[in-house]
């Protein structure tokens, strides 16, 4: 790329930077109450006169205040501005982007409250006083962006005043993530860190605590050489030399980079671009691992390195490369388990624990979610994966918890976690958001033995990570349709580790011996639909969808999956032809589940009915309150309309006041009203005000919509706005669990629909054992 180029790159990039800032609202932070403002009692409850109840309380029990305020999940992210970033001491007005961004990563990441603070203190002892003096606030410090040496003076005092953690994450962060690195490398490599030689270039924070933390976990200061800008850091050298650096000084005539290299196991470099010489790499140990961590250009390129050694691994701290040090591995997650334990410090067992977990993690299989943020090949462990991706969302079920425990163990910890096995359940809403209300589902699915599940769209990567999930978790036995060699060609590709006879079967749609017999069955079953013989044939042949309802026919499944490709009403129409209905359904109808802040709300019907009738929308509305009752939630179905309880007499309002009626005449247990507008189905409060006698109580859970315009658009808008996680769409009424998905749907989502089959499944096979032996 030319000057010219790189400098009009860069300037787009800081115009969208700009741009993004700006709007729609000035910065990346806002607050939002957590409790209700909406009367006069609320306003009572949250400040005068009932706010002095909680303060009494704290007064005399301050530990309360981890149960009365947001303190206990509330960290400062504090900067004076003086090292931000690769920008230096720009101040601490022009530090607060980067400050809030810190601030939106704990809360993305971990679900963590910050309020950032920039002081304009360039002493140490005003910055000290200043942050102490903010103990009540917080839950935790989190010092960022502070230059050295000054930054250590400042960590250190603020511990030994503070009893809450105070961690500066340009030291520890970086440490941590480097820890990790440098013990999966030397793994690989064969080496223990005990007898690795280890050379730095640069000896600034940062590189100062990876070694700290690389002695706590057993390399010998003896085998640690430090250079930085002056060189070599040996006995009776002045420039830049502090307290800090004399655990590592050498009494040794060595005077730079180039004298210390030689045999050097690892290479870490926190200094400037270049300075790692090609030539240098050929006097390094066998297999060495190289960390070049300067931003943006590292101390030497990864491509240079490797054409100089083959057999390096490396490391840098670019987005770009294999193998990122990025502090936003560790930082979210050591916080989050600190102060669930209601830790006093974050101490050097914490961080060993912290090294260990996400060492560890780089080791096991690569998440859909991780996979999806690489652009190639799914990285498994090994030379250009030794760190996990920073996207992996299992970071915060294997850091918090080792953290968390660690605390406990070390005795630093106020608020100890007794069971840690629901400590680790409860971390799992920020990895998968339909965790809690899919639980009563996995329970049913793991125990259930009609297990079978087939997969129309075997060969799509979301279906074969999913099937490594139900196989993991006991929940299924995957049926793939699809080509035995695209098959393996993508689980290699993917460094998924199932293989298939072993763990899964295969259809594979262009040679299956029960061809005929497929072909067959379809006539019998649709012949009287229109499908001749030649017709059969042909929908075989070509759609996998038809192959998995006939599977099921046939008993060789207990349950289908499909529609990850090609259009819904296609899907829906051999479904609907081959399996058909249950036994008094009058029609196929969808039900889908939005999972938010808010929790899970359901909706009927967003993909099916286009405009049905007042009694199709009594009995989807009575499939999905069954459905609903499967997650052990009680339904409570709204009729939604644009009249609100006979304030419209339109045709559309007619017929959702006419489905009420139906509903309170055919299922009187079912808690269900209508017609009513959507703030009302949503706000008891509202409700009681506009009808008071209404039969809904609280909060509606299952939203039923007048024709499929109207839940679909409400479903996809409200999906994009609140950044929902969609659940579906559930097929309800098929005579056999079948469902269609849609192309948008992830990894995650195939199995949690997976895990919905199996337990209609099994459901359906204790009704038909149940039946049999009346």
């Amino acid at each position: 790329m030319s000057k010219n180029e790189t400098e009009s790159k860069r300037s787009d990039l800081e115009e969208s930077a700009l741009f993004y800032h700006r709007y729609p609202a000035p910065g990346k932070l806002e607050i939002q109450a957590t409790k209700p403002l909406g009367n006069q009692r609320d306003l009572a409850l949250a400040y005068s006169p009932g706010v002095a109840a909680p303060c009494i309380a704290i007064q005399d029990d301050p530990s309360t205040a981890a149960f009365y305020t947001a303190r206990a999940n509330l960290v400062g992210v504090i900067s004076n501005g003086t090292a931000v970033l690769g920008l230096g001491n720009i101040g601490a007005l022009a530090s607060k982007p980067v400050m809030e961004g810190k601030a939106v990563l704990f809360k993305k990441f971990a679900g963590i409250d910050v309020f950032d603070i920039e002081i304009n203190a360039n002493e140490i002892d005003r910055m000290v006083d200043t942050v102490a003096a903010l103990e009540p606030t917080f839950g935790g410090i989190n010092l960022e962006d502070i230059k050295a040496p000054e930054c250590f003076e400042i960590e250190e005092q603020l511990k030994e005043r503070m009893s809450i953690p105070v961690f500066h994450d340009d030291q520890h962060g970086t440490a941590i993530i480097v820890a990790a690195a440098i013990i999966n490398g030397l793994e690989l490599a064969g080496k223990r860190i005990e007898d690795a030689k280890i050379v730095t270039s640069g000896a600034g924070a940062a590189a100062l605590a990876c070694l700290n933390l690389l002695v706590s976990l057993g390399a010998r200061q003896d085998n640690i050489w430090v250079t930085d800008r002056y060189g070599v850091a040996y006995k009776g050298r002045v420039e830049e030399m502090d307290r800090w650096k004399d655990p590592y000084v050498k009494e040794t005539n060595a005077r730079d980079l180039a004298d210390v290299i030689g045999g050097a196991d690892v290479f870490v470099g926190l200094s400037a671009a270049g300075v790692l010489k090609p030539e240098l790499l050929a006097e390094m140990a066998e297999k060495p691992l190289i960390l070049a961590l300067a931003n943006p250009t590292p101390e030497i390129m990864p491509d240079v390195a490797r054409a100089a050694r083959p057999d390096a691994m490396i490391c840098t701290g670019r987005s770009d490369f294999p193998n990122q040090v990025n502090n936003v591995l560790c930082f979210p997650y050591i916080f989050r388990g600190a102060l669930d334990v209601g830790a006093t410090a974050i101490n050097e067992e914490m961080k060993v624990a912290a090294v260990r977990a996400i060492a560890a993690l780089a080791r096991e299989e690569p998440s859909d979610i991780a996979a999806r943020a690489n652009t190639d090949e799914t990285p498994t462990f090994g030379p250009n994966f030794i760190i996990p991706s920073p996207f992996d969302p299992r970071l915060i079920l294997r850091i918090a918890p080792a953290v968390a425990e660690a605390a406990c163990k070390s005795g630093v910890a106020t608020r100890p976690i007794d069971d840690m096995e629901a400590y680790v359940e409860r971390l799992s809403r920020f990895v998968f958001r339909s965790g809690l209300i899919m639980k009563p589902i996995f329970s049913a699915a793991k125990k259930a033995s009609a297990n079978r599940v087939i997969y129309a769209d075997g060969e799509d990567e979301r279906v074969l990570r999913a099937a490594q999930v139900v196989l993991e978790e006991g929940i299924a036995r995957p049926i793939l349709i699809g080509r035995p060699h695209v098959i393996e060609t993508r689980l290699q590709r993917y460094g998924l580790k199932i293989r298939p006879g072993a763990d899964f079967q295969i259809v594979n749609p262009e040679d299956d011996p029960r061809y005929r017999d497929y072909v067959e069955l379809l006539v019998r079953l649709c012949g009287r639909q229109g499908v001749t013989p030649e017709a059969a044939r042909m929908m075989v042949r070509g759609s996998n969808t038809v192959i998995a309802a006939l599977s099921m026919m046939r008993d060789e499944a207990d349950a289908m999956i499909c529609g990850l490709e090609g259009r819904y009403e296609r899907h829906l129409r051999n479904v609907d032809q081959i399996i058909g209905r249950q036994a008094g359904v009058s029609d196929l109808s969808a039900l889908s589940i939005l999972i938010s802040q808010r929790g899970a709300t359901f909706f009927t019907d967003p993909y099916v009915s286009i405009d049905p009738s007042s009694e199709k929308i009594a009995e989807m509305t009575m499939l999905a309150a069954a459905e609903i009752r499967r997650f052990g939630l009680t339904p409570k179905a709204a009729l939604l309309s644009h009249s609100n309880f006979g304030s419209r007499d339109s045709a559309s309002a007619r017929k959702m006041r006419e489905a009420a009626s139906i509903l309170r005449e055919q299922a009187p247990d079912l808690e269900a009203d209508g017609e009513m507008h959507g703030d009302a189905a949503l706000s008891a409060t509202l409700r009681q005000r506009i009808y008071p006698y209404s039969t809904l109580t609280g909060e509606a859970n299952l939203l039923v919509f007048p024709n499929l315009d109207a839940a679909n658009i409400t479903l996809t808008t409200i999906k994009t706005m609140t950044d929902a996680l969609h659940v579906g769409p559930i097929l309800l009424g098929a005579s056999r669990p079948a469902h269609i998905l849609t192309p948008s749907v992830t990894s995650r989502g195939v199995v949690n629909m997976t895990a919905l089959a199996v337990a209609e499944a099994e459901a359906n096979a204790k009704t038909d054992i149940a039946a049999a032996t009346e």
